[in-house]
C-alpha cells in the first residue's frame, strides 16, 4: 500500500514537471525552418560541393602539383598538366568524379595554394550520373561564383590551420 502510493507521488511530481517544460517550450522561438525559402546557417568549415578558385588577376590558383590527387582517398581526382613558357606548370585537365568522393576534405587541406576548395554549396542534385563528373571549366565556374563566400571561409577556417 505504501509502496503504491510512492509510485503514484513520483509519477505526478513527474507529470507536473512534463508539463510545466511544455508550456516553457509553447513560448519558445521556433526551431524550424521553411526550407526551400529559408537556408539555415552553414558552418564556414562546411565540405559541399568542390570548386577551383582564381587569383584577383583572373588567373586560375593550380600549380599542378598533383598533391590533391595524390592524398584522395577514394581516387576521385584526374589531374593532366603541361609545363609553361616560363618553366611552371598549368593544368590541362582537372576532373572530378563526384560519384567517387567521399567530402573528406583532404583535397582543400593538401592544395600549397588553396586552389581546390570545398564550398557552401550542398543543393547538387542531378538527373544523370554524367552530370557529376566534374571537369576544369565547371569547377573554375564554381569557383567564379562562390568567392566571396570562399574567401570569407578560409580567412575564417586560418585559426585551425
Amino acid at each position: 500500500m505504501k509502496l503504491n502510493r510512492i509510485l503514484k507521488t513520483i509519477f505526478l511530481a513527474e507529470f507536473v514537471s512534463a508539463f510545466f517544460i511544455a508550456i516553457k517550450e509553447i513560448f519558445k522561438r521556433k526551431k524550424t525552418i521553411n526550407y526551400p525559402h529559408e537556408k539555415g546557417k552553414i558552418s564556414p568549415r562546411f565540405r559541399g560541393e568542390h570548386a577551383l578558385r582564381r587569383y584577383p588577376n583572373g588567373e586560375e590558383r593550380c600549380i599542378a602539383c598533383k598533391l590533391c590527387e595524390a592524398v584522395c582517398p577514394a581516387q576521385a581526382i584526374t589531374i593532366e598538366s603541361k609545363e609553361r613558357e616560363d618553366g611552371s606548370r598549368k593544368t590541362t585537365r582537372y576532373d572530378i568524379d563526384m560519384l567517387k568522393c567521399i567530402y573528406c576534405g583532404l583535397c582543400q587541406e593538401s592544395c600549397p595554394v588553396d586552389a581546390i576548395v570545398q564550398g557552401p554549396n550542398f543543393e547538387f542534385a542531378t538527373e544523370t550520373r554524367e552530370e557529376l563528373y566534374y571537369n576544369k571549366e565547371k569547377l573554375l565556374d564554381n569557383g567564379d561564383r562562390w568567392e566571396s563566400v570562399l574567401e570569407k571561409n578560409i580567412k575564417l577556417d586560418k585559426i585551425y590551420r
